[in-house]
């Protein structure tokens, strides 16, 4: 049986990212032959990218990049809290806001085809699953281009908005921006406002105000009059501004001569249903798995 130095493990590992026990692993089976042993980690890597994929993937980062007139916001999730600290998962994050900025890919698929540090981004993903042990995946992303300007506001990495809009003053726009991330306005204007969400509120309102006991036509004036006060929350001109609770977000762009065109906002996780474990099941299934290995 080969002797495997420590010296052989950091090389392989140079060459392949991989843990230092896989490597470990590797060049044993591989009786001390680099090369052998760097074709049994990409085996390997690509495998554990392959189990890791059915995974929910509920935590994640956003990032922006913006460059003149051109900017892109891009939501990229992972498995747990702990991967969303890792350089490599963030680099990976900002490449892509980046390659969306300047190739404008089609969707997510389009993105992942691209090239990226001498592979592809889908290439890189997958890598890094299989050096980190988790499931990651490229949600979406939004990109802009516009004779405008851009600005962009991320609340740590879990909130990120993008603001096109037109004035002089970048601090206003900058404001609006941290406004929408505050408050989490769903469209610019009440007339912008989904029908399915109006629908929904007011379904809503029609059972709390049928609940009163007042007559139809009372019912239906305290059903309108909800629906009126919901779209004034939940669209970003009617909303009172953070920074000045005396005037609307509206009323402070006509006083600064600003306009807002449009606007993104990704709060990481949005509507993903979250898979709650059994810990001590998950445990022991790992501790099996080590065991196997």
């Amino acid at each position: 049986m080969a002797v495997i130095t420590a010296a052989m493990v950091g090389e392989l590992r140079a060459k392949t990212d991989a843990p230092m026990m896989e490597c470990k692993k590797a060049l044993t089976e591989a009786e001390g032959d680099l090369v052998k042993a760097e074709e049994i980690l990409r085996v390997k890597l690509g495998t554990k990218a392959s189990k890791a994929s059915s995974r929910v993937t509920a935590e994640g980062v956003v990032s922006a990049h913006i460059a003149g007139g051109v900017g892109a916001l891009v939501e990229v999730n992972c498995e747990t809290d702990f991967v969303t600290k890792n350089d490599e998962f963030l680099a990976l994050v900002n490449d892509c806001a980046r390659l969306i900025a300047e190739h404008n890919p089609a969707d997510v698929a389009a993105l992942s085809a691209l090239p990226l540090h001498g592979k592809t981004v889908e290439d890189q993903r997958a890598a890094l699953i299989g050096r980190i042990g988790e499931n990651m995946s490229i949600r979406r992303f939004k990109r802009f281009e516009t004779s405008g300007k851009l600005v962009s506001y991320l609340h740590g990495t879990r909130i990120g908005v993008i603001v096109e809009f037109e004035g002089a003053d970048l601090q206003v726009a900058k404001d609006v921006a941290m406004h929408i991330a505050a408050m989490k306005p769903v469209s610019l204007s009440s007339d912008q406002v989904p029908a399915e969400l109006i629908e929904k509120e007011r379904s809503v309102a029609s059972l709390k105000a049928a609940e009163s006991g007042k007559p139809a036509e009372i019912v239906t004036k305290m059903v309108e009059g909800s629906i009126q006060k919901f779209l004034k929350e939940v669209s970003l001109l009617n909303q009172t501004f953070v920074k000045n609770d005396k005037q609307t977000v509206e009323q402070m762009l006509k006083a600064t001569n600003t306009a807002v065109k449009g606007f993104t906002m990704y709060v990481v996780g949005e509507g993903i249903e979250k898979k709650q474990d059994d810990f001590a099941a998950e445990v022991a299934a790992q501790v099996a798995a080590a065991q196997q290995a």
